[in-house]
This record gives structure tokens, sequence and C-alpha cells, in this order.
């Protein structure tokens, strides 16, 4: 396929996910069985196009004034792949599978360089108008900037599984794909992302993958898989475990010693650490099953309890641009509440001396400081642990710099240090 049937197939992608509210994934994925004779790559250029649409859908649909989804590709192809409007309308000509011509009011729209003169500050940033005071107030002056950080491509990065490999190891095994190493997180490595058309690596068919050399994992989870101190010989609760990313980071990090409870309250959230601990070696964790009781004998006797709360994924925005625009007030108040519930059973399990660790993937107050000084208020027998100086300790002389309020709780972003949204806090039980 050339690039004008591209743009058709991106549009037809667009389209079938506002007609059947099917995500971007599914929709793509349903694109590519009705439509077999399509390749590799332009599979891969289809959905560039799907998800550049998606990043910057407040921004683009403002340029063209319409949201439809052949204004949306159309404003891509021009404004983010550097398409001419001119010889891209020639090549529709040439082209059986073509979208229709570009119009004259539409080519006026696409150079219009002045558009964003007069835009609100939610275009801008592209988000969400009604997430505006949210991200404002967690960021201050630099909110359209953390905004538009989250508009870009993500890069792939990896974890080096310390227990089988190190960083040099899996570099050279992954040397066709020129992977560097991770600005902040120690063992890190990162493939960028590139433009228009470029495919992701597949880099899991791999024989260093195959063999646990290493875990796609993004950068921002390293760090405060790391943040979360776990010490070799610790007894940790990993109260929402998933699929395990933190799990086999936490337990890299003990060298396999102590031992780590890895539990989630849903079962097939579950249901894939057990392959990936196999593969990467790991013999510290035990999984425990969401059943009546299964922790009872945990509490007040863990040194550190990880609390990877349930959010709205705000901070995955890059990944999964199509839940920016379905997200809504209900929905985050249906975390807010999960999130308060399950810090209240994490505290259950800390001994005395230990630590609870908040985790969330969100760059919004709501679910991140504000929920910490909730915490507080009602568990007088915590104290809040400051993080900066942990994280400073931790990467020495790094560039990119969380963002934090008075040194307390941190949160990573796109803009400011390069990886995905994560916030994280550490509250120490102080008294029984």
């Amino acid at each position: 396929m050339r690039l004008p049937g591209r743009l058709a197939a991106a549009i037809e992608v667009l389209a079938d996910m506002e007609r059947r509210k099917r995500p971007a994934s599914e929709a793509l994925k349903g694109w590519a069985l009705d439509h077999r004779f399509a390749g590799a790559g332009d599979r891969a250029a289809i959905g560039n196009l799907v998800y550049d649409a998606l990043r910057r859908r407040a921004s683009h649909a403002w340029r063209m004034g319409s949201d439809s989804p052949r204004a949306l590709v159309l404003s891509v192809a021009v404004n983010d792949w550097g398409e001419d409007v001119a010889a891209l309308n020639q090549s529709f000509k040439d082209d059986k599978f073509a979208p229709e011509s570009i119009s004259e009011a539409e080519a006026a729209s696409l150079s219009n360089d002045s558009a964003f003169s007069d835009a609100p500050g939610y275009v801008r940033a592209d988000i969400p108008a009604w997430l505006e005071s949210s991200l404002e107030r967690g960021f201050g002056a630099d909110w359209v900037a953390e905004g538009q950080g989250m508009t870009t491509r993500p890069p792939l990065d990896m974890r080096v599984n310390t227990l089988k490999a190190h960083r040099d190891k899996v570099a050279k095994s992954l040397a066709r794909f020129s992977p560097q190493p991770t600005a902040i997180a120690p063992d890190g490595l990162r493939i960028a992302s590139g433009p228009r058309d470029a495919r992701t690596a597949n880099v899991q068919a791999d024989e260093a993958y195959q063999k646990g050399w290493f875990e796609i994992q993004d950068e921002g989870s390293q760090i405060v898989s790391l943040l979360a101190g776990p010490v070799p010989g610790e007894q940790v609760l990993d109260l929402c475990a998933g699929a395990g990313g933190k799990t086999l980071a936490m337990a890299a990090a003990m060298g396999n010693t102590g031992q780590i409870f890895a539990y989630d309250a849903e079962r097939t959230r579950l249901a894939p650490i057990f392959e990936r601990l196999k593969r990467a070696g790991v013999r510290n964790v035990q999984t425990r099953n969401p059943e009546p009781g299964a922790l009872d004998d945990l509490v007040g006797k863990m040194d550190r309890v990880v609390v990877d709360a349930p959010c709205t994924g705000t901070g995955t925005w890059r990944r999964r641009p199509d839940t920016k625009w379905k997200l809504t007030p209900e929905q985050l108040q249906a975390r807010i509440a999960e999130q308060i519930a399950v810090l209240d059973e994490a505290a259950r399990f800390v001994r005395p001396g230990g630590a609870l660790v908040y985790i969330t993937c969100s760059i919004l107050p709501e679910e991140n400081d504000d929920q910490a000084v909730a915490f507080l208020a009602r568990h007088e027998g915590f104290a809040a642990r400051p993080l900066l100086p942990v994280f400073e300790e931790t990467f020495p002389g790094v560039a990119g710099k969380p963002a934090s309020a008075d040194g307390t709780t941190l949160g990573l972003t796109p803009a400011r240090t390069g990886t995905d949204g994560f916030f994280c806090a550490m509250f120490v039980r102080t008294a029984a």
C-alpha cells in the first residue's frame, strides 16, 4: 500500500472506533483481519497514523475545525508527517484506494500556522477540557508543556534482568535495533521511537528475551520499583501485582533473597506472572490467589507493602491515547474510591518501622498528592518519608528531575524525566 491507501485505512479505523466504541488496538486488529493483503509495514504505518491522530486530537481538531476521522488523519499527514498538501492531493488522484481529494477549505486549514494563537490551554495541551484545572493545579505554570509531553511517541524500554544478564550483554544481543542505556534507570535499555511509518522493534522474538535476560518495562516503572526500596532479605507484599512487572524488578533488586508475596484482587490480571517468573529465574516470589483469608497470615508482619494502585492510567496516554478521550469524571471518582480502599487495606500488613509505598501511573493530583495527604490524615501511625533525597541518592547525577512540591512525593512525566507518568509516595509506620 502507498501513503494514500494507508491514510484511507486510518480514517476507516478511526471511524470504526467511533461507531462501535472500540479501543484503538481492537479496531486496528479488526481492520487487519479484514484486509489480509496488508503487510506488516502497512499495518505499522496505519497504526502510527491512528495513534498520532489520537495523541493530538484536540489540537488537530482545532486546526481543522473538525474532529472527524478524515480531518484528524489529514492533519497528521501534513503537520506531523511533513507531507506537502499539493503533492499529497496529486498522489490521491493516482491511487484508487485514496481518500477524496483535499478541498480548498481543508488545504487552507492544513496550512494555517497561526491556528493556535487564540486556542485555549486544553487544546494546546491536547487534553480533555474538563481536566484543565486538574493539570494546572498539579503542574502550575508548566501544565501545558506537561500535557504536550504526553503527545509524543513513546520509546520501547526494557529492564535487564540482573539475575541472568547485564546491560552490555543484552545490548549486544539486540545490537541490530541500536538500543541505548536509559538516562536514569541503571538496568534499562531504550529503543527510540521512529518517525512517520517506523515499525516498533519486535524484541520479544530475540533469544535474549526468550532466555529471560530482559523484560519490557517503561523506564518510569523501573524507577519507581527501585524507589520502593526493596532490600535483600526483606518480607515484601506486592498487593496489586497485576502481571508482575514491578514484582520482577523488585525480585532482581533483592537478589532473589527474602520473600515477595504477589497478590492481586483480580485473578485474570495475575495470570501472566507465572510464566514471567519462570522465564526470569525468580525464586523469591510466592503468589497468593484472591481467596478469602489469602493474606491473613501477613497482617502486621511486612517490612514493605507496595501498592501499585488502580488508577486512570493518565500517565500512559502516550501508549494508549484513546483512553485520554474516554476518561470521565465518574471514572476518576471510582478510581479514587478504589485507591482509598486499597491503601487502608495495605496499612494492615505493615509492621512497626516498615514502609507502605504508594504508586500510580497517573499525573492527576486527585489520585496522587491528594491521596497521600488524605492517607496520613486517616492513619496517625504513619509518617511520610521524603522521596526526593532517596531519588537523588539512588540515581546520582541524572539530568531529568521528577516533579515534587516539597520533596516528599515524586512525579515522573515525559516532559521531566522522559518516561511514562508515575507517582510515588512512601509512608513509614511509626506505631502499632
